[in-house]
């Protein structure tokens, strides 16, 4: 009773929590009284309570193990706001120099520190080592503890070390460890790695109620991403890319869109991605576009959208990285875009790693296919994953498979076969391999064991690839097998299965639903229109740049180029901001010449009662913008564009495109002191002139009229880039 009152009050003293959560109690009354603990709660449940509020109630130092500076920073910060001086809390890194760390060891020595956070690999250290021998320890809190497991989805070797590393330091250390996600697998290697068999386990359900998933198939994904996030305008969210580059093209086509976004990999200087968390915390920004390294450092309450632009490695990582919407309770929105070809890159990825590392992740892999693929309850498959059984119609429609038109099957004398085979061949074969015999697929193993010539062989082929995944996930989603990790994920029969094979009954699964493949890279080019054009509206639009060209004096394609006129025919822009998003037209040919048109088509839409597309252009060049304002920056510097175009390993052809491209979007350069150097003033004077009077603007009209053995190409294009810059720009 008096530990049940000395709980409550420091509660309130320290935190300002009236009550605790779930089973935040008994957790810290089990370290108060010296135990092993072993915490599993999923993102947002309030796990550093359980080990911050002990560490301030006890004799000694607590040594709180995480893996990132960010979230050590952000847990010290509170604590101090807390606990109302600095020396309460500190930590031990990379990041300090030599006299900020003597000032934290004093401390811990003076007995004013109650939690010192370090990094595993500053652990370690024989100096800290020797330090930390010298403190009364009052407990060891192992953060993150997942990272001990190859099994786990950020695996640290450094974490291995971390109970040799206690046993030097003093005898009897009481250990927690605390983890987010963790599969059977990946708890199992945590107790044994921490030498913690006796360890009581608290382990909350991984369910979050408040969040809805949704896999989609990864066609237009840039398109679909914009118009997402313009439907839940106001709201803040992460969107996860597997690779840096894609970080960084993503982030530039929101903010070509109007949406306020900032990019966030491992590639960018401290000091820049801790201003970005800062600002995503303040809402100075709505979505910071991330690798994995984003989130885990970062506590931001009201996250209300996770995107995956690219599919996760592992469904541990799918789990955290949604983990991080909704953490108030609120609204969480989890969209991941799925394609073949994603998985064929992360398949690509493993190839040059040793074969006991490929094979994990493969597997795990293999995880992530099944839950994209499958049209069962995506929850359901979640909570499978960590080992917690889930009925379906507690997901209350909060995923895009429980909310959809189902098709189901009759499956019993599906299962029945593949039961039978898996009991008497001997429990040596993994899905695929069931799946190859049943389509008839003969490869290596199949004929190394004979079942080309098995009686099931090829029998199931009419009924296709998907329904034998849709039979074999089922199966274990149902408990009739289970994957035995440790091998290979081999299908072993439960007693489940055992007894389905003595007593079968009539049983409905679920069909998958076909994944549509992505075209090209996974996203649409935004650029090229509908390719429905409305041939009134175009008519219009050139008869309005004729009569702008005229009295300007000026060819009518130095105002606008036929690609801009057709694609404003198919998105019908009735504003400037809608405009700058047409391709080819930009922030200057806008303001210098598209006032009149942006009247005509308005004017046009409201008397024909149109119904404008909502999801108009989206610029998707955010790839190349890099390279185009280098090439500006070089241009301005007078840089030869030879040598411009070998700086960026380009042909001199393509830096001719680019320039091209730049100063058709409105944009102007002065590349006279190239073309001066290149052309004589005669010959410039007399292409010049030819275009000045031009009606179209090809090239190869120029030197059908000019005469081919007078000109290149190269010639006529550079000067065409000329004309067009200083006249239309």
């Amino acid at each position: 009773m008096e530990i049940e009152k000395t709980l409550f009050d420091n509660l309130q003293e320290f935190f300002g929590f009236d009550t605790f959560k779930g089973d935040q109690e008994a957790i810290i009354t089990n370290i108060l009284q010296k135990k092993d603990t072993f915490v599993i709660m999923p993102t947002g449940g309030g796990k550093s309570i359980c080990y911050q509020l002990p560490a301030l109630m006890s004799e000694g130092t607590a040594i709180v193990i995480s893996p990132l500076i960010a979230l050590m920073k952000n847990q010290v910060d509170q604590l101090r706001a807390f606990g109302g001086h600095d020396s309460i809390a500190h930590f031990l890194n990379s990041s300090l120099n030599k006299s900020e760390i003597a000032k934290v060891k004093q401390d811990v020595l003076n007995g004013a520190t109650k939690l010192l956070y370090v990094a595993p690999e500053s652990l370690s250290k024989p100096d800290n080592v020797e330090f930390l021998k010298q403190i009364t320890v009052s407990f060891v809190a192992v953060d993150e503890a997942h990272c001990i497991s190859e099994w786990g989805h950020d695996f640290r070797p450094e974490y291995r070390k971390i109970r040799q590393v206690i046993n030097g330091i003093g005898d009897n250390i009481p250990i927690i460890a605390l983890t987010a996600t963790a599969t059977p697998k990946v708890q199992s290697d945590i107790r044994k790695n921490l030498q913690m068999n006796d360890a009581t386990l608290f382990k909350s359900s991984f369910n979050r109620g408040n969040l809805y998933y949704e896999v989609r198939p990864k066609r237009n994904v840039v398109k679909e991403i914009v118009r997402f996030i313009k439907n839940n305008a106001g709201k803040t969210g992460i969107i996860y890319c597997l690779s840096r580059k894609k970080v960084e093209e993503i982030a530039e086509v929101l903010n070509l869109n109007g949406i306020k976004a900032l990019p966030y990999h491992a590639g960018l200087d401290a000091k820049t991605r801790a201003d970005t968390q800062d600002k995503f915390l303040m809402e100075d920004v709505e979505v910071i576009v991330a690798t994995i390294a984003f989130g885990m450092g970062i506590d931001k309450p009201d996250v209300r959208f996770v995107i995956h632009h690219d599919i996760p490695k592992s469904m541990e990582g799918y789990y955290q990285e949604t983990g991080r919407a909704g953490r108030d309770g609120g609204e969480g929105v989890c969209v991941a875009f799925y394609s073949e070809k994603d998985i064929e890159k992360l398949t690509k990825f493993m190839k040059d790693k040793p074969v006991s590392e490929r094979e994990i992740g493969t597997q795990i892999l293999k995880e992530v296919i099944d839950y994209s693929e499958s049209a069962v309850c995506r929850r359901k498959q979640i909570l499978h994953y960590f080992g917690e059984n889930f009925d379906e119609t507690g997901c209350d429609s909060m995923c895009d498979n429980c909310r959809s038109q189902k098709t189901y099957f009759e499956a019993d004398q599906s299962l029945l076969q593949i039961l039978k085979f898996i009991s008497e061949q001997g429990e040596k074969f993994d899905d695929h391999h069931v799946i190859n015999v049943m389509m008839g697929q003969n490869n290596q193993p199949v004929s190394a064991y004979k079942h080309d010539e098995h009686p099931l062989f090829g029998t199931g082929k009419s009924l296709g690839v998907i329904y034998w995944k849709s039979v074999l996930r089922q199966a274990v989603l149902g408990n009739f097998f289970e994957k035995d990790i440790d091998h290979y994920g081999l299908l072993m029969l439960t007693p489940i299965g055992r007894r389905y094979i003595e007593n079968p009954y009539t049983l409905k699964f679920l069909l998958n639903k076909p994944i549509d493949a992505a075209d090209d890279d996974g996203h649409d080019d935004a650029n090229q229109g509908t390719g429905v054009l409305d041939a009134e509206l175009l008519k219009m639009l050139k008869e309005l740049r004729k009569k702008i060209a005229k009295a300007k004096a000026l060819p009518p394609f130095v105002i606008f180029q036929d690609p801009s006129l057709e694609e404003m025919c198919s998105h019908y822009p009735i504003n400037l901001d809608e405009l700058k998003q047409i391709h080819g037209v930009g922030s200057g040919k806008a303001l210098k010449f598209g006032a009149q048109f942006v009247e005509l088509i308005k004017n046009y839409v409201a008397e024909n009662d149109i119904d404008r597309p909502q999801d108009l252009v989206i610029k998707s060049t955010a790839n190349k913008s890099a390279i185009k304002v280098s090439i500006i920056q070089n241009i301005d510097r007078k840089i030869g564009l030879e040598d411009i175009a070998a700086s960026k390993g380009m042909t001199y052809e393509a830096m001719l495109k680019e320039v091209e491209s730049i100063v058709n979007s409105g944009t102007r350069l002065n590349i006279g002191y190239f073309v001066d150097e290149m052309i004589d003033q005669d010959r410039q004077d007399e292409v010049y002139d030819y275009f000045k009077c031009a009606e179209v603007d090809s090239i190869d009209g120029a030197l059908h009229d000019l005469g081919d053995d007078e000109y290149t190409f190269e010639e006529i294009q550079l000067m065409r880039i000329k004309f067009m810059s200083e006249l239309g720009n």
